[in-house]
C-alpha cells in the first residue's frame, strides 16, 4: 500500500498532461511488473478514428515509447483493428484475453476521463491478472480521471470546453519550443520519404477568429441563442480542425487557434475548412452565421502578445473589408494593406 500511495502522490504532482500519461504508465509498472504496458488515446471523428499511443513501457524499459502530439492521423492504426481493445473502450469493461506469443496474456482496462481523453490501457503479462491487481489498476486509473476532471475545471472554458485563456501562455510556449521547419520547407512541397522517415516538418501558426456581428445575434435573439452559437461554433471547431491543435475561447465572440502545419498553405486550408463549415450551417434559429479570421506564423523569439497582436490585426482588417474571410498577416503587410507594429522580443514586460 506505501508503494501505492507514493505513486499516487507522484501522479498528481504534475500539471503537463504529457508527463501525467508517461507517470501513469510508470506507475503501473512498477506496481504490476507486467511484460510490457501501454496508454491507447482514441482521436480522430467518426469512422475515421484512430489509436494514437500515448505511453509503452516494456519491461527493463527506463523511457516510455509514445507517438508524436503531431503525427498524421492518417498513418496511425484505425481503432478497428484492434477489435478487443475498441470492445473494452465501447463496452466500459475489463476485458482479458491471450495474445498470439505462447504464455502471454492480456487485460485491457477502459480509460474515459472526458470526450477527448478517452483510451484504453493495455497489460500484457504471463500470468492473468488476479482480481486483486485488477481492482488496483481501477482505482489508481480513478484517481488519474479526477484529476484530469479538476484539470479541465482549471484550464476549460466552462461554456465550451475548450481550452481557456489563461492556458494559452504555457501552450504558446510548448508550440515554440517544439523543432521547426526550415523557411525554405515552407514554400516547398514536403518530400514523402522524408515525411516517412522523420516525419514532415513542421512551423507553428497562431489564428484569432470573430464571429460576424454577433452582437446582433444577442440583440435579435437573447444571450441564450448567443450561447448556443458559441457552443455550436466550438464543436464545429473541434471537427474542422486535428486532435492535436489547441482551441481557446479567448472570451466573448473570440477563438484561438495554435496549430503545426507543413507551410502557409496548409494553414490557410485548415482556417479556410472552418470558415465553410461554418458559412454552410444552419443554426438553430439564428440561420446562418459567419466568421473573420486572422492568421500568422509564429517567428523566432515570438511572445504570445506579440503573435497575438499580428493575428489580430489581421482579423480587425478582414472584418472591415467584408468579413467572412481569412487574412494572413504577412500578405497583407507585404500588399501593404497593414505595417508590421508588432513587437518581439525574449522578455516579457506585461
Amino acid at each position: 500500500m506505501p508503494v501505492a500511495l507514493d505513486h499516487l502522490a507522484e501522479l498528481t504532482a504534475f500539471r503537463d498532461r504529457d508527463l501525467l500519461d508517461t507517470t501513469l504508465a510508470g506507475a503501473l509498472k512498477d506496481l504490476l511488473a507486467p511484460e510490457m504496458l501501454a496508454l491507447y488515446r482514441c482521436v480522430g471523428e467518426g469512422e475515421a478514428q484512430r489509436w494514437l499511443l500515448r505511453a509503452r513501457l516494456c519491461r527493463g524499459d527506463l523511457v516510455a515509447n509514445a507517438d508524436t502530439l503531431w503525427t498524421d492521423v492518417d498513418q496511425l492504426p484505425s481503432v478497428h483493428s484492434q477489435p478487443e481493445r475498441l470492445a473494452c473502450l465501447r463496452s466500459q469493461q475489463v476485458l482479458a484475453g491471450t495474445t498470439a506469443a505462447p504464455g502471454q496474456h492480456v487485460t485491457f482496462f477502459p480509460l474515459a476521463c472526458a470526450r477527448d481523453a478517452e483510451g484504453v490501457v493495455e497489460v500484457h503479462s504471463t500470468t492473468p491478472l488476479d482480481l486483486e491487481a485488477q481492482r488496483l489498476v481501477l482505482g489508481v486509473l480513478r484517481v488519474y480521471c479526477n484529476f484530469q476532471a479538476l484539470l479541465d475545471d482549471n484550464e476549460r472554458d466552462m461554456l465550451t470546453r475548450l481550452l481557456n485563456r489563461k492556458t494559452f501562455d504555457d501552450c504558446f510556449w510548448r508550440a515554440t519550443a517544439l523543432p521547426t521547419a526550415p523557411a525554405a520547407a515552407l514554400s516547398a512541397p514536403p518530400d514523402p520519404a522524408d515525411a516517412r522517415r522523420h516525419g514532415t516538418p513542421q512551423s507553428a501558426w497562431l489564428a484569432v477568429i470573430d464571429i460576424d456581428h454577433f452582437k446582433r445575434v444577442n440583440d435579435s435573439f437573447g444571450h441564450l441563442m448567443g450561447d448556443e452559437v458559441l457552443l455550436l461554433l466550438s464543436r464545429l471547431m473541434r471537427s474542422s480542425f486535428r486532435f492535436h491543435d489547441h482551441l481557446f475561447r479567448f472570451g466573448g465572440e473570440e477563438f484561438v487557434v495554435l496549430m503545426r502545419c507543413p507551410n502557409q498553405a496548409g494553414a490557410a486550408a485548415a482556417l479556410e475548412r472552418l470558415r465553410l463549415n461554418v458559412r454552410g450551417h444552419h443554426f438553430p434559429q439564428v440561420g446562418r452565421i459567419t466568421i473573420s479570421i486572422g492568421y500568422t506564423q509564429l517567428r523566432a523569439g515570438d511572445t504570445p502578445q506579440a503573435a497575438f497582436e499580428r493575428a489580430d490585426q489581421a482579423v480587425y482588417y478582414a472584418k472591415q473589408h467584408g468579413r467572412d474571410q481569412a487574412c494572413h498577416h504577412a500578405v497583407l503587410v507585404a500588399q501593404g494593406a497593414l505595417q508590421d507594429a508588432s513587437r518581439t522580443s525574449e522578455v516579457e514586460l506585461f
